[in-house]
């Protein structure tokens, strides 16, 4: 089993790097936002490696964050995702956004990614809203979702200052997590929270 992979970067495009270990040329498919994180072609680069195993192929993901990995094979759990698929959810959204949208059960986006319809958006939020804890975006750590931003912008806009509403956003959601993905329920919150 093939779990970390350090060479040199013999080529990379947005679905595929070619990494060069002890004379060796490996195949790996990636992401895009490990694309993005690769150096340039000729450089080394060191991979966190997904082995996966079937009777007719052995198939290599990688990924440059662990964050990713992990998400990868949480999703991979969920029946009727494969890894072509996992690797194009990861490439549809960066790990935060993805988490953010599924912890906040936010269909309409997760459907934006090619390959992912209605059935499959429900499958993943249903089966991994409470598996990824660990992985939770807060606003207080720097990593703001879309609708928190959102909230955020709406309050600023209404005259507050930017120092209070992010207060009231963050203190929102640490009061009710599930707020953070509904519009709606994040602005009243947050208006709550500031008053």
């Amino acid at each position: 089993m093939i779990a970390h992979l350090r060479g040199r970067l013999l080529s990379k495009t947005p679905q595929t790097a070619v990494v060069e270990a002890a004379g060796v040329g490996y195949e790996v498919t990636i992401s895009i936002p490990t694309f993005t994180a690769l150096p340039a072609e000729g450089n080394e680069v060191a991979l966190l490696v997904y082995t996966h195993v079937r009777e007719d192929a052995l198939a290599l993901f990688g990924f440059t964050t662990a964050t990713e990995k992990r998400l990868f094979e949480k999703l991979l759990s969920i029946s009727g995702i494969g890894p072509k698929l996992a690797i194009t959810v990861l490439s549809g959204l960066p790990p935060e956004r993805l988490i953010a949208a599924i912890h906040g059960q936010d269909h309409a986006t997760l459907t934006r990614i090619p390959g992912v319809g209605k059935k499959t958006a429900e499958r993943i939020v249903l089966e991994l809203k409470d598996k990824l804890k660990e992985l939770a975006p807060t606003t207080t750590a720097g990593v703001a979702t879309p609708v928190s931003e959102d909230v955020l912008s709406a309050l600023v806009n209404l005259g507050y200052p930017r120092a209070t509403a992010q207060k009231g956003v963050e203190d929102a959601i640490a009061r009710t997590p599930e707020a953070g993905g509904d519009f709606e329920t994040l602005f009243r919150a947050a208006m709550a929270a500031m008053q």
